[in-house]
């Protein structure tokens, strides 16, 4: 293709990005304004209300931890876990808990492609060491699925994909039963709450590495469900890759 040709398709995928913006405009996923066409994903102030997830972190989940000597957080050093490694980009505190929100339950779907293009800024180099065989998002009941009419992690994870060049497997994993809302359970009945809650789906992952993916990390219960599901299903390995993660309960 000559280089005028590739110039020209450049400008024309740019120039349909910006009309995109035009007609369905873009909202800040930290304060949800409205961000003029062609300026980014995000209000650049906003910037600086996120707090990231910060070195030294846990070798297993990827919560901060107060020392390095530590290696685990308080969780993972009195729970086994069934997945290699976990990776976060922000605390889940009022900030991040505002945002998912509205992602999940206010149609934010346009926040997705902030969400996937900060895992790049910020994760990029470590996710595509992983050398992970394809992405998996965490699935959503049927039923919530139809009441919201997306998966929250299926859009994350389909944007990512892209980026990260792998192929995401929406139907590697079915939630069978719809179960109770995480956030209003401890931790012992957040384990009970999903057994059995997940299978493996149509799409084999048997000998993959798969990189699972989700918005919120807290005690760990879905990622090790899932993740059981996935190894059982024959899976090589399981890593996980959140928008957000709960503080260290220690």
């Amino acid at each position: 293709m000559h280089l005028k040709m590739k110039k020209t398709i450049l400008l024309a995928k740019r120039a349909g990005g910006i009309l995109l913006d035009i007609l369905y405009p873009r909202h800040c996923p930290v304060c949800d304004g409205l961000i003029p066409p062609g300026r980014g994903l995000i209000c650049p102030q906003c910037l600086d209300r996120i707090h990231w997830v910060k070195e030294p972190v846990c070798l297993r989940c990827g919560k901060e931890i107060a020392a390095a000597e530590a290696e685990y957080c308080y969780d993972c050093s009195r729970h086994p876990r069934s997945f290699v490694r976990g990776y976060a980009l922000a605390v889940y505190d009022k900030t991040m808990r505002d945002s998912l929100s509205r992602f999940k339950n206010a149609g934010r779907m346009d926040y997705a492609d902030w969400y996937a293009a900060a895992f790049e800024e910020r994760l990029g180099e470590e996710l595509r060491g992983l050398q992970a065989d394809c992405l998996v998002p965490v699935p959503v009941h049927r039923s919530r699925l139809s009441k919201r009419g997306y998966n929250q992690a299926g859009l994350v994870a389909k944007r990512l994909g892209k980026i990260l060049n792998r192929p995401v497997l929406h139907q590697a994993l079915v939630r069978r039963r719809r179960t109770r809302a995480q956030k209003y359970l401890g931790g012992r009945e957040r384990s009970r709450n999903l057994e059995g809650a997940f299978r493996a789906g149509r799409q084999p992952v048997r000998g993959l590495r798969v990189l699972l993916i989700d918005d919120i990390y807290t005690t760990g219960a879905t990622a090790e469900a899932c993740t059981q599901a996935l190894l059982s299903a024959g899976a090589r390995e399981v890593y996980l890759a959140c928008i957000c993660i709960g503080e260290n309960d220690e």
